[in-house]
């Protein structure tokens, strides 16, 4: 039985282990937590969201990054300080602009496979992650940025997505708890939001049921691979300062990269280039403290264009609100001044109750092309499925299939 080794314990490396696992693999999941999603996977803003797959990689998006880089509470972020991975990376980006098209069009199509998988996945393992099922609401508060999104819809169509236009009215109709005031928007029925968090835990619980090791509390030191497969070294990451190290290793038949930020250091140890850049994201759970105060917060997800800001009902006593783009390299902050903007919009547009606010940030996995790195590596037995950007929740269940099939295709599960 081939042995594969996945690095990295979050929505991308669960969901490649079961889909490895379930094929007939030995599977070894490595992280330096010591439970499954605790980083990027935590807290983010929770849409299962073909709707929200359009890339980045427009000039009106550098253009509004340019407005916004004086404004503390900008949408779009950037520390201006020095750094040549930064610069580099957004050069690559901005080169990566003729290929818009194609790949918001691409995204889409995978995204609208993933749910099949993940929805199977969840009812086969009885997986409760407070699912809903409502669609997701694309709100516009002016004329100019409902002709763009015209634009983009078109391109989400083309890729077989269902999404329809709607009207202030039937925006509030659709979910009455909002406040505030629209110009129009879109809906689509078929994208639904669940907690990332308590997926991954109860799916990784569903792996280990399986017998998937899960070795945690592990800091992976070096990843080795030759024509006679990959050692992985490593040692505890909870071994107290001055204190000898044990290093252990395992020799496996092949490893997946599913890091999320760290991949790209990983990759330039085995020889490859997967450019990702750290994009920060901040996110706020809202407390609904009582069954009156349920109404008064929405059910179906929504997403304000203008203010690049997306909601997630889970189960009747959270909201979850998410957003933001910040540049800052590798740092994990929690700044006031990010988290304000997110429970001032949640104030404006419902009438609930935020004296019960839980802040979050996490690192955003991003390529320069805004596409997932699914792919076998220069080296034998080597394989990456990161990168995922602001989709991985959504794209995670489709990447583990396309890459368990690309290593079916020289590690066969079976001797």
């Amino acid at each position: 039985m081939s042995h594969i080794a996945i690095l990295g314990a979050g929505i991308t490396g669960v969901t490649t282990a079961y889909a490895l696992i379930s094929r007939g693999y030995q599977v070894t999941v490595f992280d330096k937590h010591r439970y499954p999603a605790m980083e990027t996977s935590y807290a983010n803003g929770g849409q299962l969201s073909a709707c929200n797959a359009e890339v980045w990689n427009n000039t009106s998006t550098v253009f509004k990054g340019l407005k916004w880089m004086m404004r503390r509470d900008a949408p779009l972020l950037m520390n201006p300080k020095p750094s040549w991975h930064k610069y580099s990376w957004m050069a690559e980006f901005v080169r990566h602009i003729p290929n818009y098209k194609k790949n918001t069009i691409e995204t889409a199509r995978m995204a609208i496979a993933a749910r099949e998988h993940l929805f199977r996945i969840a009812e086969t393992e009885s997986i409760d992650f407070d699912l809903e099922k409502r669609g997701i609401l694309h709100v516009y508060h002016n004329a100019e940025e409902y002709e763009v999104a015209k634009r983009v819809n078109a391109l989400l169509t083309q890729a077989g997505l269902e999404r329809h236009a709607v009207t202030a009215e039937e925006i509030k109709s659709i979910e009455p708890a909002l406040t505030g005031d629209y110009y129009a928007g879109f809906y689509t029925p078929s994208d639904s939001t669940g907690d990332i968090h308590k997926f991954t835990r109860g799916l990784a619980r569903a792996c280990e049921n399986k017998g998937v090791k899960f070795c945690m509390d592990a800091t992976v030191s070096t990843v080795h691979a030759d024509d006679q497969g990959v050692r992985i070294d490593w040692h505890d990451a909870n071994t107290p300062a001055g204190i000898l190290n044990e290093k252990h290793s395992l020799n496996v038949d092949g490893v997946v990269v599913c890091a999320g930020v760290a991949s790209r250091k990983i990759a330039h140890s085995l020889g490859d280039r997967v450019n990702i850049y750290p994009v920060k994201g901040y996110s706020i759970t809202v407390k609904i403290p009582d069954e009156e105060n349920w109404p008064k917060a929405p059910y179906v997800s929504l997403l304000d264009e203008s203010a690049k800001i997306v909601t997630s009902r889970l189960g009747d006593t959270r909201l979850r609100v998410a957003g933001t783009a910040e540049y800052n390299g590798e740092n994990r902050d929690i700044r006031a001044d990010r988290i304000e903007p997110l429970v001032r919009w949640t104030r404006t547009h419902f009438d609930i109750n935020t004296d019960e606010v839980i802040p979050w940030s996490g690192l955003r996995p991003m390529m320069p092309d805004m596409m997932p790195v699914v792919k076998a590596g220069r080296r034998p037995g080597v394989f990456y499925n990161t990168g995922h950007g602001h989709l991985g929740w959504t794209l995670s269940a489709i990447t583990a299939e396309m890459i368990a099939e690309k290593i079916a295709a020289t590690h066969a599960p079976v001797i």
